[in-house]
């Protein structure tokens, strides 16, 4: 197998990891935004 075949799939790969992990980090970033937004509001609600 010729090593130039390779490089187009690998290159592939890692953009599609890149993305995944940028994805993830993100997904993670919101949930954690939105859970301290609702502790706020429950906090806010039992004064």
């Amino acid at each position: 197998m010729d090593t130039t075949s390779l490089f187009p799939i690998l290159g592939t790969a890692a953009f599609g990891l890149l993305v995944m992990v940028t994805l993830g980090i993100a997904y993670l970033t919101l949930s954690g935004w939105r859970d301290r937004q609702r502790r706020e509001q429950d906090r806010r609600a039992s004064r």
